[in-house]
Order: structure tokens, then sequence, then C-alpha cells
């Protein structure tokens, strides 16, 4: 599915701050029940909130209506493992000697365990205070 060009059927999602991008998404490779992922933010600089997690897996669960998200992250990137752990991800393949730093896990999250879809950290919700 990779393209010569590269990044030709992506979309994102970023998180802007004082006109600096602090963090964002890049979805790949729509299969329809699944969609890559790769997430990242800037260290430190707070960009976890409740709206910016309910877009980010809105757009792949609900706008598109896939069931899976599939997120690669290199063995060796403890924070971003980290980070996919936290938001709910759990490890679904290794891929032994696939990058050049070693090996490549394929994370998942399943659209029925994802926290961040919903009214309870979304915009579904009409409460001013969730906002």
């Amino acid at each position: 599915m990779l393209e010569s060009e590269g990044w030709a059927n992506h979309t994102a999602v970023g998180l802007e701050r004082h006109g600096e991008i602090i963090a964002g998404v890049v979805y790949e490779n729509y299969t329809g029940p699944n969609i890559f992922a790769h997430i990242a933010g800037i260290p430190g600089r707070r960009w976890m909130t409740r709206n910016f997690l309910h877009a980010i897996f809105h757009y792949p669960f609900v706008r598109l209506g896939v069931e899976r998200i599939t997120a690669p992250v290199e063995a060796n990137n403890q924070d971003a493992r980290r980070l996919n752990l936290h938001f709910g991800f759990q490890n679904e393949a290794v891929l032994r000697g696939a990058m050049p730093s070693g090996d490549l896990i394929l994370m998942v999250m399943w659209k029925q365990n994802c926290r961040f879809i919903g009214d309870r950290h979304g915009q579904e919700s009409q409460d001013p205070r969730r906002a």
C-alpha cells in the first residue's frame, strides 16, 4: 500500500498553540475496518487535553467508522510506547528487524475499548463545563 510519492493517501489532525504545532496525528492506509495512526507531541507542552484526545479518536472511529486503529512504534521508542499504552493501545505484533533500529511493534486500539469517544470525553456532551 505504500506509494512511491510517500504519504500519498493520508490525513492529519494537529493541535496548534500560539502559532506552533505542538501535537498531531497522521493517519494512513485506511482499509475500512482499520487505519494506521502515527501520534506525536512535544514533551511537556500539555497537549493531552480532553478535546484533543476526543478529536484524534473521534475522526477514525466515528467519522470513518473503523473498528481498530493500528499504531506502529519502534521498539526502542519507550516514550511513544508508554504514551500509546496510556491511551489504551495494546501490543499486537512484533516485526523483528523491520526497522534500522531493530524491531517494530504494532499496537492496536479497538473502538469498543476507546475511552476518548462518546459523551465522557467528547464533544457530544451538551454540558458546557465539559468542553
